[in-house]
């Protein structure tokens, strides 16, 4: 799995926001299975103050004493799902997306072993499930999000895997992966036929 993300996102330009905002760093999880490889998602804490229980990626805000953003969404991933940075190699970043509450995520693809154990942070994280790419790929969504943001309205699917209903920002890093390493053709910019 490791050596396809690699060879279909070397040649990827992710889209780079010229924005002054706070950042952030998350994890976009993929297992090391060549046969069915799965998507690694959290449902974040009713607890927390933004983003509570919704389903996001693994990862956060970046701390003064982060390198960099890549070693921010291990740091934070570390905490959340416990999953240690030593067990993930980074692949490539994803393009930038702005959160609703006006922070700069940059998102980074990951592989990571399959079979390691998840074990969620209850402070932030009510649990962590997985997805396999073949669901994605069917485009199978549940409905389509009319989203705006700089005076552009995007069109984000949203999925449902068993109670776990994937859209915002979390659908439109999801899509831009699509796109990037399957050429899965999902256009954000575009309502999709009939709907």
């Amino acid at each position: 799995m490791r050596d396809l993300l690699a060879e279909r996102l070397a040649g990827y330009a992710p889209r780079q926001l010229a924005l002054d905002y706070p950042e952030a760093g998350i994890l976009v999880p993929i297992t090391d299975d060549h046969r069915n490889p799965e998507m690694i998602f959290t449902l974040r804490s009713e607890n927390l103050s933004t983003h509570r229980g919704q389903v996001a990626y693994p990862g956060g805000k970046r701390d003064p004493g982060d390198p960099s953003l890549a070693a921010t969404a291990l740091r934070e991933t570390h905490e959340e799902i416990g999953l240690p940075p030593e067990q993930v190699q980074i692949i490539a970043p994803l393009s930038q997306v702005m959160s609703r509450y006006g922070i700069l995520v940059t998102p980074y693809v990951g592989v990571i072993p399959g079979d390691h154990p998840l074990e969620p942070n209850p402070h932030e994280i009510e649990s962590v499930f997985r997805v396999p790419l073949s669901f994605f790929l069917e485009d199978r969504r549940e409905r389509t999000d009319a989203l705006n943001f700089l005076n552009h309205t995007f069109y984000v699917p949203c999925y449902r895997w068993e109670r776990y209903e994937i859209w915002g920002l979390s659908a439109v890093v999801l899509v831009d992966f699509l796109n990037a390493v399957y050429d899965a053709g999902i256009d954000l910019l575009e309502p999709p036929e009939g709907g």
